[in-house]
């Protein structure tokens, strides 16, 4: 009995299965998804991303179950869109808050390890009493490496940055090395060539930092060098050797710090808590700046949305009444402005604002020389004029929809109760027209909020402040202001600019969560 029912297992109709072009097509989409994620898992976990690595090997056990099983059909077209929402969204929102909550930034970029040695290969000088011995740089693929003849014995010895010193035959003399076996040397106009590379290459003598590096001057003449800084782990200290100056670990901050308070740089990456979300509104010379941008942020959203929609919805009843001749002609042309790349018109509007050469002061000012986008009031008036221009479209196509799937009887009802023109428009137009456009209210006010495009091209979020590190302006928005603070400053500070990342996030989430409530409100109208 056992034997039919394992004979039925393999029936004619499941070789028929497992050979149709279906399962092939996903057997072979499966085992490039799987050598993509052992590849990822590899370099994860050879990078010491240990929770990545982890994280990859549920993931491929998930997905190969999922389409190799019978059972999980529904789950076949919801995976796809849930890893994406893993990777694109969920990834990258939990990442931004775990940097919001450390000092990551210019000078605390990586691991204390990392710091420790950089700032032992930044005081290195050359070792007191060290020879000068005769090098020659050879190439290995496409990188260069150094080979030395020791002073003391004579041996040849070969490596680079990332290995250390070992044992090359060759033919040398007490002045220079003539031949390296099995590397060609470079000559003296290849080493003029690449002398950016040849200037880089140090080689350390051991795993240790302390015993120091093989440096070259010239490819053909090197010497040793040591770090003026020496470092004990047990005591978590370094010490300058030459002065004496000792300088301890300061874990909270993630730096080396002295006596007097001098620090070392670079330092290194720390957790700091909630460090980064107080100094957005004390403690720190971008605090002022900061509640300025959001108080304009609100204003530019709120008052663009309004606008927009206000211009949308005028020009929308206008060009909705039938008795206006060419109308379809006029809407056309009205939709003209969202068919251009918004950067590109934005562009056009930062030279017709120029203060000395634009259009505006030149035709309609008589070649005054106002500062439209030079003077904080007025490049706040000029935004949102040009956001005007650019979001009206969009406003007047929605509404126009909107008003046309109106049924016409309820305006007929509203004139037989003796209703006027405007009393129709206030009492049954307009609430008709918000049920079904507030959601894209809300979705302009967010998309407002973070318009970084038309900050950045027509202003750059000038003027700026005066005695700022960060070029902060007064038309800064806070996601223009975040990117300055990532990217334009002397002094990128990550952390500060995720910690403004997420509380951009929380508002743009709660006004949504608002304006759906509202919405719910309207639709009982």
């Amino acid at each position: 009995m056992a034997d039919t029912k394992k004979q039925a297992s393999y029936s004619p109709s499941h070789a028929r299965d497992v050979m149709r072009p279906g399962f092939i097509a996903k057997l072979v989409l499966m085992m490039l998804i799987d050598a993509l994620g052992l590849y990822g898992l590899f370099a994860a976990w050879a990078a010491g991303s240990t929770a990545i690595a982890v994280t990859m090997v549920i993931g491929l056990i998930i997905i190969n179950w999922v389409y190799f099983s019978k059972r999980m059909l529904p789950a076949k077209y919801l995976v796809p869109g849930m890893v994406f929402l893993l990777v694109y969204q969920v990834f990258v929102m939990g990442y931004t808050g775990y940097v919001s909550l450390t000092n990551y930034g210019q000078g605390h970029n990586s691991t204390k390890d990392d710091a420790v040695n950089s700032i032992l290969a930044a005081g290195e000088q050359r070792a007191e009493g060290a020879p000068t011995v005769p090098t020659a740089v050879v190439e290995n693929g496409d990188k260069l490496q150094l080979v030395i003849r020791d002073a003391k014995t004579g041996k040849l010895m070969i490596g680079d940055a990332k290995t250390k010193l070992k044992d090359v035959d060759g033919q040398s003399t007490a002045t220079a090395i003539t031949s390296v076996n099995g590397h060609k040397i470079l000559t003296f106009d290849q080493i003029v060539a690449r002398q950016d590379e040849v200037a880089k290459l140090q080689v350390p003598v051991s795993d240790k930092a302390a015993d120091g590096h093989y440096k070259t001057t010239d490819g053909t003449h090197g010497y040793l060098a040591k770090s003026i800084y020496s470092y004990d782990a047990k005591s978590d200290k370094l010490t300058n050797t030459h002065t004496g100056a000792v300088y301890q670990a300061d874990n909270k901050t993630g730096v080396f710090k002295g006596a007097s308070g001098v620090e070392l740089k670079p330092g290194w990456r720390v957790f700091v808590g909630t460090k980064n979300y107080t100094e957005m509104f004390t403690g720190s010379e971008l605090a002022g700046p900061f509640v300025k941008a959001l108080i304009w942020s609100f204003v530019f959203s709120l008052v663009s949305v309004l606008s927009t929609f206000a211009l949308g919805l005028f020009l929308a009843m206008v060009f909705h009444d039938k008795r206006v001749k060419g109308r379809k002609i006029y809407q056309s042309l009205l939709i003209l402005p969202y068919a251009f790349p918004a950067f590109l018109s934005t562009l056009v509007w930062h030279g017709m604002l120029n203060k000395d050469f634009g259009f505006i002061n030149q035709f309609f000012f008589g070649g005054a020389h106002i500062p439209w986008l030079e003077n904080g009031w007025l490049a706040k008036l000029s935004i949102l004029g040009v956001n005007l221009w650019l979001g009206f479209p969009y406003m007047f196509l929605v509404c126009l929809g909107a008003l046309q799937s109106l049924p016409s009887d309820v305006e007929e009802a509203a004139k037989m109760d003796g209703a006027t023109g405007l009393r129709t428009f206030w009492s049954v137009k307009l609430p008709l027209v918000l049920q079904s456009t507030v959601p894209l209210l809300i979705a302009s006010f967010a998309f407002n909020f973070n318009n970084f495009s038309l900050i950045y091209m027509l202003t750059g979020g000038g003027p700026n402040y005066k005695n700022i590190s960060v070029p902060v302006g007064e038309t800064d928005v806070l996601i223009s202001m975040v990117y300055k603070i990532a990217f334009a400053g002397g002094s990128p500070n990550y952390g500060l600019a995720s910690a403004m990342s997420i509380f951009i996030f929380v508002v743009v989430g709660v006004i949504a969560w608002l304006g759906f409530r509202r919405t719910k409100a309207l639709e009982e109208l």
